[in-house]
């Protein structure tokens, strides 16, 4: 008897997903393997200082994003307190951990229902959020690796193509139309209030200073281990970051853009930065960003629940954070 297809074309995935993910961080080990003393000697000048910085600009990044996510939220007419926001989005953002792109929109859907967010409305926020962060990424990437590198825009063109298909797709008559299209084909109702070019704008400025913060983290990786500084360094840390992320994003098989992600990043860095600095800085930095977007969401449920006094009735952390493997299993976003 044979196997269903659904449940086979999802192992095929899943297996599809281990392998890029191995391919990749198998680069990372041979490299690291390859230059191991030089890679000890690079991660022995460190300090407290540079990780600390790193992490502070890891923090603000994410607070920054999570502010650009709130700005779409509240252009489409859902306007939720800080508290319950940072509470659908930091426990939202640890479905992008799970294979696949979906699982942070259906979290953030079923967690915001709480607040009555229409589970449209949410699930289209946490993909423009992307979309947004996409645009302004290739954005800063093109413009700013030129002026660490003569050659290195002859060597990453290619993003510039993707500019002028993030500027239309951020237009807000270009995003309406197709929302409402999108709903129409998946037989919901219309999104609750059209996008404003206001709302878009705003987004669109906190995810380039979330960018700025992703870029100031890398750079005091950079510092701490040695690199040689100056403006230059700034900007590429900045670029880098950015280009690295969207490499990592568009290989979708790759769960948070794990391995293909580090692997641009070493790429990128090695315009100017020798490999085993690069080596380092990957492995540190996304070392770095799991335990934020871990303790994110950790912090905010904790001071929520003392607030509240751990009154019966209300959800607690545990049952909060739960709601991201149980939306693993959602078939589809209601509302």
């Amino acid at each position: 008897m044979h196997a269903p297809a659904r449940p086979r074309t999802a192992l095929l995935r899943r297996a599809l997903q281990a392998a890029v993910v191995a391919v990749f961080a198998g680069f990372i080990g041979w490299a690291l393997a390859g230059q191991w003393s030089q890679v000890r000697a690079a991660a022995a000048d460190l300090t407290g200082t540079s990780l600390l910085l790193a992490a502070v600009g890891a923090t603000v990044a994410l607070w920054c994003s999570f502010l650009s996510w709130r700005a779409i939220l509240t252009d489409f007419g859902s306007r939720v307190s800080l508290g319950a926001g940072m509470r659908i989005f930091f426990v939202g953002q640890l479905g992008k951990y799970l294979p696949g792109k979906l699982w942070p929109m259906l979290t953030q859907a079923r967690l915001g229902r709480t607040y009555q967010v229409p589970g449209r409305a949410s699930a289209a926020a946490a993909l423009l959020v992307i979309v947004v962060a996409l645009g302004t990424g290739l954005l800063l990437t093109v413009c700013l690796l030129p002026l660490v590198s003569p050659g290195a825009f002859t060597r990453y063109w290619w993003a510039l193509l993707a500019l002028p298909l993030a500027a239309v797709a951020l237009w807000p008559p270009v995003l309406n139309r197709g929302l409402a299209i999108a709903m129409r084909m998946a037989r919901r109702e219309p999104m609750p209030r059209p996008l404003s070019l206001s709302g878009i704008g705003q987004s669109v400025l906190w995810s380039v200073l979330a960018w700025l913060a992703y870029g100031g983290h890398l750079w005091a990786l950079l510092w701490g281990l040695g690199a040689a500084d100056g403006p230059h360094l700034v900007f590429l840390s900045i670029s880098a970051f950015a280009g690295s992320w969207a490499i990592g994003f568009l290989l979708i098989v790759a769960p948070a853009g794990a391995g293909p992600r580090e692997a641009a990043l070493v790429v990128i860095l090695g315009v100017s930065v020798s490999q085993p600095i690069a080596l380092v800085a990957a492995v540190l930095s996304r070392l770095l960003m799991i335990v934020v977007d871990v303790a994110a969401p950790v912090v905010v449920l904790l001071l929520a629940n003392r607030r509240l006094g751990g009154k019966p009735g209300q959800s607690d952390t545990t049952d909060q954070i739960g709601q991201v493997s149980s939306a693993h299993t959602g078939q589809s976003v209601s509302g």
